[in-house]
């Protein structure tokens, strides 16, 4: 123990790295329980290096304009200062903990992260990076990954689960999905150990809400934000993260708080309270006007009007549309029976749940994600599910031949039987209206009590039709790089966007990703507030099958595929490769984080060629590149 107050200071900082072997939480109790010993360490510190400061500022690479309204906006953020710190005058009241010795500096080469303990209950992620070390949160916002096994890109690491992005100067989500950022902790480098010191509301906590700003009596602004799914709810906190004071409308076709739809086919029995991104109290804390179970009927640029189904007519100062799709049902004869359903609300899912017994019969029609979703699913609650598709493999148009067969053998040996080439002619109901068979393209038929129809979707953009705003033929907006519609303050995104991304594409394309929808809203609201903010994100999409997880990222026509791995052992790496031999898209299962890597490539303006995966031994060389300097852009 530290027994005498009038002990060198040397002698004590020695006798503090002692102790650094013990508990981290036992080393900052030992330290507090001394106010004039914690000075003396804290004076040392401050004089052999600068700590990470903390200050307030506005995110992203964004240039305000002179009219931005000011106040305590965007994140929680460090910088590097040369300036020595005071002590604080109680040491009981301090916002960080005491210094903790984590590792040596010698621990982390240059390019390196490494998740180590703080304490008992709280792992951060160290990351040394050009000759500089920076500590975040060590799991993952969204779903809990472990971020140390991850991608380390340029001054930012990506979750190897889903491609999510976190600066590592702040702590700040940049990519999605999510909605939360990491603890961020200050570092400083003394006598060869790495010190860290976190903020007490931070310990234990995997997670951090940025600083939102409330409404100002004062602004007479109205913001409102249509679409009550993953980009609505980005957009109105990311709004009162940038800045804006003004009224915020928030208009949701469905009646329950915005929730996690991602999950909807894959986990049908989850309460609405599990799904949910925020609590009601969250919208009021931050002055954001709740609409439930309203709809957009029609949008008038003119004069910048909302007109909604629940008779209000609403001025705008600026909107954001993000109403996504709705699933549609091919017009089959007695589609329109009880038992055929489809799956894209929570209110869906429900519905679908409530009907199922174990004696119930399914098919499902379609061979894409959502069918498949809910095949896996239900086939253990079931007596029997039928996923009947057009292709000769499932998931054929997103993966190509080879993976889609092995995904064919995946679900026949989990028992779901896979009627493919074929498709339904009829549905054939009984007396009560229900569903009772269905009618195949060679004329036999399946017994049927639930038909889920996961057969494509469409956009939800009719109430735009007349306003002035361009739709294309498949109900989509052409939007610029700053998410703004041909009509100026008329921003939209996700599902019903036709913009550009970040990699070979050169023209704008229609994606319906969860995680672009949220990139959307974020560099949407961005620009509403009035700074300058380019949409640069690179399409990530994932999906779980009896528990075997998928990850696919990029864009593009290919005509070659390289499988790397093992198919049959679901322990694989494929590169899509187009006819000027560039990989378009990776895809993976089993071998994370190498789809998360790629996507860092691409947003890095680098490119990966059929050259950088031609050596069989080590497909995997390239990753190299990620640490390599950035391009230069003329």
């Amino acid at each position: 123990m530290l027994r005498s107050k009038n002990c060198s200071v040397l002698t004590l900082f020695k006798q503090f790295q002692v102790l650094r072997g013990s508990h981290a939480r036992t080393r900052q109790l030992l330290v507090q329980q001394n106010t004039h010993r914690h000075l003396l360490i804290q004076q040392q510190i401050h004089n052999m290096g600068s700590m990470l400061c903390k200050e307030y500022k506005t995110t992203g690479k964004v240039t305000p304009k002179p009219e931005q309204a000011t106040g305590a906006v965007g994140s929680y953020q460090s910088k590097c200062s040369t300036e020595k710190m005071s002590p604080p005058s109680n040491v009981e009241d301090v916002e960080y903990t005491a210094p903790v010795a984590v590792c040596k500096t010698t621990d982390l080469a240059d390019n390196e992260m490494k998740q180590l303990e703080f304490d008992e209950d709280t792992n951060i992620l160290l990351v040394k990076q050009n000759g500089r070390f920076q500590a975040v949160g060590a799991k993952c916002t969204h779903y809990g990954a472990p971020m140390h096994t991850g991608a380390l890109g340029q001054g930012r690491v990506r979750c190897p689960w889903h491609g999510a992005c976190f600066n590592l100067e702040t702590g700040d989500i940049e990519d999605f999905p999510g909605l939360d950022s990491l603890p961020c902790y200050k570092v400083d480098v003394s006598d060869g150990q790495v010190l860290v010191r976190a903020k007490h509301t931070d310990l234990a906590k995997s997670k951090r809400f940025k600083n939102m700003v409330k409404r100002d009596p004062s602004d007479e602004r109205c913001f409102i934000v249509v679409g009550g799914g993953p980009s609505g709810a980005v957009c109105v906190e990311a709004l009162r993260q940038e800045g804006y004071t003004g009224r915020l409308i928030f208009v949701c076709r469905e009646d329950v708080l915005p929730y996690d739809r991602v999950k909807v086919s894959k986990a049908m029995g989850l309460k609405i309270e599990a799904l949910q991104f925020r609590d009601e109290q969250f919208y009021k804390d931050h002055d954001i006007e709740l609409w439930l179970g309203v709809s957009a009927d029609q949008l008038v640029t003119a004069s910048k009007e909302l007109h909604c189904s629940n008779g209000y007519v609403v001025k705008y100062d600026k909107i954001y549309i993000a109403t996504g799709c709705s699933a549609f049902k091919p017009p089959i004869p007695g589609a329109d029976l009880q038992n055929v359903m489809t799956v894209r609300d929570f209110a869906d899912g429900q519905k679908i749940v409530a009907s199922i017994t174990p004696e119930t019969r399914v098919v499902c029609l379609g061979s894409s994600f959502i069918a498949l979703e809910a095949a896996a699913f239900l086939v253990s609650k079931t007596a029997s599910v039928t996923v009947v598709g057009r292709e000769n493999v499932p998931l054929k148009a997103a993966f190509g031949e080879q993976i889609g067969a092995r995904m064919l053998k995946l679900f026949e040996d989990n028992k779901v039987h896979m009627q493919m080439e074929s498709g339904i002619t009829e549905i054939i109901g009984n007396d009560d209206g229900k569903v009772v068979e269905v009618q195949l393209t060679d004329g036999s038929r399946l017994p049927c009590d639930l038909l889920i129809m996961g057969t494509g979707s469409t956009l939800n953009t009719q109430f735009m039709a007349k306003s002035g705003v361009r739709l294309n033929k498949n109900g989509s907006v052409d939007v610029t790089d700053f998410m703004e519609s041909n009509v100026p303050d008329v921003y939209v995104g996700g599902d019903i966007a036709n913009a550009h991304i970040y990699g070979l594409s050169q023209s704008r394309v229609n994606i319906g990703h969860y995680q672009l929808a949220q990139y959307h809203a974020r560099i949407a609201a961005i620009n509403m507030c009035g700074s300058v903010k380019k949409a640069e994100s690179v399409p990530f999409f994932f999906t779980m099958v009896f528990g075997k997880g998928i990850r696919y990222a990029g864009h593009g026509a290919y005509t070659d595929v390289v499988i790397d791995g093992s198919l049959e052992d679901l322990s694989f790496i494929a590169y899509f490769i187009n006819h000027a031999d560039t990989v378009t898209a990776v895809a993976s299962c089993g071998r994370d984080p190498i789809v998360a890597q790629f996507a860092e490539l691409l947003s890095q303006g680098k490119c990966l060629g059929r050259n950088h995966i031609a050596n069989p031994e080590n497909r995997q060389a390239w990753t190299a590149m990620l640490k390599e300097p950035l391009p230069k852009v003329r």
